[in-house]
């Protein structure tokens, strides 16, 4: 994990591009966290980043047994909002890739409502399976390429939206891409957020437990509570 305030990730990103330099912004929380402790590719993934944050209060938590403090959280649904009004300020065009149909079109509208002069060039919800058909990739490529983004948001969940991220790099060098996960849905408001007193007390993940049980509740219960818990556990036995 990076050591970094969300301004200072912002200020990275900015930086950057005046340069002429792209790059992989990865968040992960715990349930990213705990694929990566079992599967070398998904850790070879995310290691391949340029900027790697923490979303999740219980690695800031386990940062802080261990030692080694991570300053705070930085969530992909926050910095869609961050990075956006720095381009906006900077004249830097955004791209948003992911989402139900239409939804990416609605958090369009949102940030450009908020961020004033922001230009998002393009927006695009690739269908269910896209990853496995190759015209699908190609139409997606061309698409992204041609919209020449500064950003890309890409909101289709770990770890496809990174894979794909991996693949699209190449064709956008100078082009920062961030694995935003639900970020382009709570910003279209299509699915609520936690509210802010629930995100400082790391319990968003409880607010979302409440509203999708069926979907959430044995990642959240079964996986990810009893690997945050071993992960505090042996930061502070490190530590010590």
């Amino acid at each position: 994990m990076d050591p970094l305030t969300e301004r200072q990730v912002v200020d990275w990103v900015a930086g950057a591009l005046d340069q002429g330099t792209g790059g992989h912004i990865v968040t992960p929380n715990v349930d990213i966290c705990r694929a990566v402790s079992t599967n070398p590719a998904l850790r070879a993934l995310v290691a391949a980043a340029d900027v790697v944050v923490a979303d999740g209060m219980p690695l800031v938590w386990a940062s802080r047994l261990l030692g080694t403090p991570i300053p705070e959280r930085v969530t992909g649904a926050d910095l869609i909002w961050s990075l956006s009004a720095m381009a906006a300020t900077a004249g830097r065009p955004v791209y948003l890739l992911g989402g139900p149909p239409g939804v990416a079109a609605r958090a369009a509208k949102a940030l450009a409502g908020r961020c004033h002069g922001l230009e998002v060039c393009g927006v695009d919800a690739p269908p269910f399976g896209f990853e496995k058909d190759p015209e699908e990739v190609g139409r997606l490529r061309a698409k992204l390429v041609a919209a020449r983004p500064s950003i890309v948001f890409v909101g289709l969940g770990f770890p496809k939206q990174d894979r794909l991220i991996a693949e699209l790099r190449a064709d956008a060098p100078g082009a920062w891409f961030v694995g935003c996960g639900s970020a382009i849905a709570f910003a279209a408001g299509a699915v609520p957020r936690a509210p802010a007193w629930a995100r400082r007390a790391g319990a968003e993940w409880l607010f979302r437990l409440v509203g999708e049980p069926g979907r959430l509740a044995r990642r959240y219960l079964v996986d990810d509570v009893p690997f945050a818990m071993r992960l505090m556990a042996r930061s502070l036995l490190g530590r010590r």
